[in-house]
């Protein structure tokens, strides 16, 4: 699954005694060097630096319950995405990956707070986890397409180690990271509007509701909600995200008590239903977890199947995916929070970068797909969040989700989606930094920001945006401000948009 970028502020700081979230879009985000040293409170402020950060625990324990919240409908759609046949017939249990889903997004968030001490939240990616999908249905079986995630984890822990990762990150000009943090700001709402159903596929390409018109009582749970969460966010009414997404869950079992929506079906039938989860208070709260698919993967399995250079094809397009992805979650959430300096890069990346490539290994060797940095962890940011105990929060908070599953899935997509809205439109306003007289620098970060939201993908953006920026650059005779990186980088994401042809050669 982000990233970002932005002079100095962002949901920026929250760093005022009195201040939420929702203040700080147009509050600057205070350098790290100014203002007195905090005195750690105690050994779990001078951990997390939750002081040093303008923080509370309060704030970063609502923060993680926010992100938590939006978030996680994964548990339900990793399965459903997952659910098709590989090439021998075989199917991943539904319950099973629900819970491995579950347990592995919570170990890694953890892993993210305590190691990283940043707020990103970790699981398995979307986007990533179609093509894997796709991969598994036309040529290779479920052990086979895991083994080669764990081998693009692998790969890019070894870029993390070696410095590369860290190199490409700050290698990125500043303009360009700002595009990819209002990119993502519309991606969210894009998101958000999507999941609502707000927006849908329809003969226009994209239409508005059902037949044009916002009909159906979850779409109507989702007006009630945004402006609910609208109001309380410029009202500066802390917890404003987290207080609109369980209004609206708790609307929303009212509705459904009442009028019995159900769920909007895959083909199209009850188009006024529920997207994806149907809020009714389920018979069983707890459930035992399924990890019977844990460690079924082959290694080189793939190779043996389609062929080496197949295979490695496989493999280099969802590392570019998953390595720009993070790139661009950590980029924009950490500039939404503030966490940024003045260069636009994160201090003390490192750990950061290398927990999210292990996390992709992970979700290979645990048969769910790769895992990595949520761009959802932004509105656990909005909402306070500045360090990793709430990464801590999100994490046990989706541990356990593996034995409470059917309470889990009683959040509809409906009543989370309002808080993406919002953070969309908090991180949409980074765009006034951008310098608009230059056109070099103009269409690079015009392709960033449109691409991200209309082909459903941070990396196609971010990949837009180098290649254009490297040309454009060099076209106007300015080619001694491209980073040599960029120039390898810009050549990755050229072989990286030629892979359907380049797959039909071999």
């Amino acid at each position: 699954m982000p990233e970002k970028s932005r002079p100095s502020g962002g949901a920026r700081a929250a760093a005022r005694a009195g201040d939420t979230p929702a203040d700080v879009a147009a509050a600057p985000a205070p350098r790290r060097s100014e203002g007195p040293r905090v005195r750690p409170r105690n050994g779990l402020d001078r951990y997390f630096s939750i002081s040093a950060r303008r923080s509370t625990v309060g704030r970063e324990v609502r923060g993680g319950l926010t992100t938590f919240f939006t978030m996680a409908y994964i548990v339900v759609l990793n399965p459903i995405i997952l659910s098709t046949a590989d090439v021998t017939g075989e199917t991943l249990p539904f319950a099973g990956v629900a819970a491995v889903t579950a347990l592995v997004a919570g170990a890694l968030t953890v892993l993210m707070g305590v190691v990283g001490r940043y707020p990103f939240a970790l699981a398995t990616g979307l986007g990533i986890n179609a093509i894997v999908a796709v991969f598994a249905a036309t040529q290779l079986s479920w052990p086979e397409i895991m083994g080669l995630v764990v081998l693009e984890g692998l790969l890019i822990t070894v870029l993390v180690l070696t410095g590369f990762r860290r190199a490409v990150f700050e290698a990125i000009p500043p303009q360009l990271k700002t595009a990819i943090a209002v990119g993502i700001g519309f991606f969210l709402t894009i998101i958000g509007l999507a999941d609502a159903g707000v927006i849908r596929p329809g003969a226009p390409l994209i239409s508005f509701g059902v037949n044009g018109q916002l009909a159906g009582w979850p779409l109507l749970v989702f007006v009630i909600g945004l402006l609910l969460t609208a109001v309380l966010v410029v009202r500066k009414v802390r917890g404003a995200l987290l207080i609109g997404i369980v209004a609206s869950t708790l609307l929303a079992i009212v509705v459904e008590e009442i009028a019995d929506v159900g769920v909007r079906a895959p083909d199209g039938s009850n188009p006024r239903g529920w997207a994806l989860q149907l809020p009714r208070w389920p018979d069983e709260v707890v459930s035992a977890p399924d990890l019977s698919i844990m460690g079924q993967f082959s290694l080189f399995g793939g190779f043996e199947r389609i062929g080496v250079v197949a295979a490695l094809l496989i493999v280099f397009s969802i590392m570019i995916a998953d390595f720009f992805d993070t790139v661009g979650t950590v980029t924009a959430v950490g500039a939404e929070g503030g966490l940024l300096d003045e260069k636009r890069n994160l201090p003390g990346s490192q750990p950061v970068l290398l927990v999210d490539s292990v996390a992709a290994a992970a979700g290979g060797a645990a048969s769910i797909s790769s895992n990595t940095t949520y761009v959802e962890s932004a509105a656990g940011v909005a909402d306070g969040a500045r360090t990793g105990l709430a990464s801590v929060v999100t994490g046990v908070l989706f541990l356990l989700a593996m034995f409470f599953t059917p309470l889990v899935q009683i959040v509809p997509s409906e009543a989370a989606a309002p808080a993406l809205v919002v953070v969309g439109a908090l991180m949409i306003s980074q765009i006034r930094t951008l310098e608009w007289d230059d056109m070099s620098l103009v269409i690079p970060a015009f392709l960033t920001i449109a691409l991200m939201p209309f082909t459903y993908s941070i990396t196609n953006g971010i990949g837009a945006g180098v290649v254009s920026w490297v040309l454009l650059r060099t076209a106007v005779g300015r080619w001694r401000d491209v980073h040599p990186l960029m120039w390898v980088i810009a050549v990755a994401f050229v072989v990286y948009f030629a892979l359907e042809p380049l797959q039909q050669l071999f």
